[in-house]
């Protein structure tokens, strides 16, 4: 057993030793364990911070350290034999967590260290991990009869079970789907690099030919290139059906999403509340549902003449230009490239020539040392895939963190782009390590166009911005400076804050300075032209109106299936869209059921966070506007906002750094809808 990678996890994970055989043993020693260690810790009188808080940080570390790899692996690198033991070992971690947030004696020994002499003696972070903790308790049934708390528990494990299946459905749709071409007369308008990617796709297969599948590098590649309008309208059918009843039935989420709402309400009326919503709330800076919905429906109503305005112009480009006079949603994307083109005089492709991914890291690690004063610096040590990396944050001659970054697509990794911790920054306060520092860790997972051949990839400017937005979630999880787990780096943050300092990081994708600097054109090794970057510039709020819409569209869907228990959400998915939306996608489009930020990913009631955490973002970017020198703007948004991470409000460490109140101006200008 001690040849398990699992139990002997502490720097670096060793990736490449890890077995699918290796999880349920080493999970089921461990939480063994754990549980002998709870039975010793509540033995200890009286309750004190030493003898309750940190032993049981450790138990929930170890467990959940090695969980954390198993489920990340699951992510990044799907096999049938890791998806079976994640999904037969899931009902078990779940079982085992939900006991111990429910274990009465430990919620009577927090609230006892809470009300005792020791209490004023702890310091500030401290004292807030202690308020979470409790709060947590409560929201997890502590305070429950036993009869409820078991059901709590079972609703807590079927939940868990079903986002999974949902996350799988969804991979697994996506994954099947495949056309194949043998040559590119059906392929015209796409760009040389969308047609090396296609056929390393196929050849991967060993085949001649082109294969396309829906992996988003290939889907929107298509979709905005492709001038065969069959083939758009084909992949945006395959698209807009995953794993939904129009598909296969093995993978349709149709019953899944009814079942997660319908255990959504019973956990929140079992813990008091009126709706899930509610419960979501419990957690974050916003109040009460109505509170979300005023804002959303706000921010619509000022998006919607701009995006009306959007639509319009490209329909009637679209009927003049393309001959389209009957413009569909798999016409919009391909249409609107056409209009940038001729509107501001550049392509998406002529852009990426200059955006080498090797070069676009070092300008993103410039920046942060530019802000922060922070290396990187690369370091081997096993990864899960070849395309990963690892690089070590560096201050001041001292190691403070370390990231993996995996940045492209491929078949077994799931969609999207996320930023995950492998460990979070504490002080040890007791054992071998006393007095030491554990410096975070976290994930950097992206999905963009991978490299074919000895090529070196190219990112996009929409894939920069993606690149910069899961660094800032990253700096905001490495820079921390707070010693006590529960409340470092992100952990113990407002779900609806979290995204504060990612979108802060996008704005300086849109600076020259930096633009210029990540740049070199894969054939001249030129920088990037002035005057394309201000096409680019002049482009920035191009079909803002429409991309706001339906931001609004997603966020006032989710929140309102979680707080109108009686609604049905496909309707209530309808009526959002009469609502706010400026486009009305055909009767076919099963958009909710690949929702996954939702119904699988730990945004449900919370996809709003988005726009919220955008209104905070711009108004502190804001301020490096006002300010002349962005390193002490930097410095003091690192010590205000980055390094106190969850030990304090975030409404608290804005107002530090803002010195008052958010305010809306600074996103409706860079928005342009302030005109």
């Amino acid at each position: 057993m001690s040849e398990n990678v699992l139990l002997n996890l502490d720097s670096e994970p060793k990736f490449d030793a890890i077995c699918a055989e290796d999880i349920e043993p080493a999970l089921t020693q461990a939480m063994a364990q754990a549980k002998e260690a709870i039975t010793t810790l509540k033995a200890q009188t009286p309750p004190t911070w030493s003898n309750t808080v940190e032993p049981l940080t450790d138990i929930n570390e170890r467990v959940g350290r090695i969980w954390g790899v198993v489920s990340h692996l699951n992510s990044v690198a799907d096999t049938a034999a890791l998806r079976e033991v994640y999904n037969r070992m899931m009902p078990e971690i779940t079982a085992f967590f939900t006991a111990i947030s429910q274990d009465i004696e430990l919620y009577e020994r927090f609230k006892a260290i809470r009300n005792s002499d020791e209490y004023p003696k702890l310091n500030a972070a401290q004292k807030t991990r202690l308020a979470h903790d409790l709060r947590d308790f409560v929201l997890s049934g502590a305070e429950l009869a036993p009869e409820a708390q078991a059901e709590l528990a079972a609703l807590q494990t079927e939940g868990a079970q079903l986002a999974a299946s949902f996350s799988q459905n969804v991979l697994d749709a996506t994954d099947a789907f495949a056309l194949y071409f043998d040559n590119t007369d059906q392929l015209t308008g796409l760009p040389e690099d969308a047609l090396a990617m296609f056929a390393a796709a196929a050849e991967a297969e060993g085949k001649t030919g082109y294969k396309i599948g829906l992996h988003m590098p290939h889907y929107l590649a298509v979709m905005q290139h492709a001038d065969n309008r069959e083939l758009r309208a084909q992949l945006y059918r395959a698209y807009s059906t995953r794993a939904s009843d129009l598909g296969e039935d093995k993978w349709d989420n149709s019953a899944n999403i009814d079942r997660i709402l319908q255990l959504a309400t019973r956990e929140a009326t079992l813990l008091g509340f009126n709706n899930y919503a509610e419960l979501s709330l419990a957690t974050k800076m916003a109040d009460t549902p109505a509170q979300v919905l005023s804002f959303l429906q706000d921010l619509a109503q000022r998006a919607k003449p701009y995006a009306q305005r959007d639509l319009a112009e490209v329909t009637e480009f679209a009927r003049q230009q393309l001959g389209l006079t009957d413009l569909q949603p798999w016409d919009i994307t391909y249409a609107s490239e056409k209009l940038r083109q001729q509107k501001y005089a550049f392509s998406e492709t002529e852009v990426k020539q200059y955006f080498p991914a090797n070069r676009v890291l070092q300008g993103l690690f410039s920046q942060i040392d530019k802000l922060y004063g922070v290396h990187f610096i690369e370091k081997t040590v096993p990864v899960w895939h070849p395309d990963v990396h690892y690089f070590e944050l560096e201050k001041d001659g001292k190691i403070i963190g370390g990231v993996y970054m995996d940045l492209y697509a491929r078949a077994g990794k799931r969609g999207g782009a996320w930023m995950n911790d492998y460990r979070g920054r504490r002080q040890f306060k007791t054992g071998a390590h006393q007095g030491q520092i554990q410096t975070p860790i976290a994930y950097l997972v992206c999905n963009f166009t991978p490299p074919v051949g000895d090529k070196p990839a190219q990112l996009s400017h929409d894939e920069i911005l993606t690149l910069f937005h899961e660094t800032g979630h990253g700096l905001h999880h490495l820079l921390t400076q707070v010693d006590e787990l529960g409340v470092s780096g992100i952990n113990g943050v407002e779900w609806d804050a979290v995204e504060m300092p990612s979108q802060f990081m996008e704005n300086f994708v849109w600076e020259y300075d930096v633009l210029v600097g990540m740049s070199s054109h894969q054939q001249t090794g030129a920088t990037l032209p002035r005057a394309l970057y201000d096409k680019m510039l002049a482009a920035k709020n191009f079909q803002r109106g429409m991309f706001m819409v339906r931001q609004m569209e997603f966020a006032l869907f989710d929140m309102r299936i979680y707080s109108e228990p009686n609604a049905h959400w496909a309707q209530v998915l309808q009526d959002v869209r009469h609502e706010v939306a400026v486009i009305q996608p055909p009767e076919f489009n099963r958009f909710a059921h690949s929702f996954s930020h939702i119904f699988a990913g730990g945004y449900s009631a919370g996809y709003y966070s988005y726009s919220w955490a955008e209104v905070l973002s711009a108004d502190i970017y804001a301020a490096f506007e006002e300010e002349a020198n962005p390193q002490r703007t930097g410095q003091r948004f690192w010590r205000e906002i980055l390094a106190v991470g969850g030990s304090r409000p975030a409404m608290d460490s804005f107002q530090a750094f803002r010195g008052r109140t958010p305010k809306i101006d600074a996103l409706l200008r860079h928005s342009g809808f302030d005109a």
